[in-house]
């Protein structure tokens, strides 16, 4: 607050600033939740079509881990460079909604002990 100006306000003017906010407040929530509603039926209709509804946040289930599809897509190579990995991770069917799918795919072959680098970028199933 500058020096030399003080604020002040009568009880009646902080009521009436009270009362404004108030009112304003009822009114966003009556429109959320009108918009709540029609994103409802938008994601139902979303759903009916076979999309993932939510606005494409939600988790996409697999069949098989992604540890799994790795040994699976590793399985009987010699090494494979990690974007091959992952296109064959992706062709296998596993699905992400990961904007980084080939950071998560690089950090799982290092982390997990059956994979095994051959070299820079490469990797192979332990033998």
């Amino acid at each position: 607050m500058p020096r030399g100006k003080k604020l002040v306000w009568s009880i009646g003017e902080l009521e009436r600033m009270l009362d404004e906010r108030r009112s304003s407040l009822q009114k966003l929530a009556k429109q959320r939740t009108k918009v709540q509603k029609k994103l409802a039926v938008i994601d139902r209709e979303i759903s009916r079509l076979g999309g993932s509804g939510g606005g494409g946040g939600g988790r996409v289930k697999n069949s098989m881990s992604l540890v799994a599809t790795l040994g699976a897509v590793l399985k009987g190579k010699d090494s494979m460079q990690v974007g091959d990995i992952v296109d064959a991770v992706k062709s296998h069917g596993y699905r992400s909604n990961s904007a980084n799918f080939r950071g998560i795919v690089n950090q799982t072959l290092i982390k997990e002990s059956q994979f095994a680098s051959a070299g820079r970028g490469l990797y192979r199933l332990k033998k």
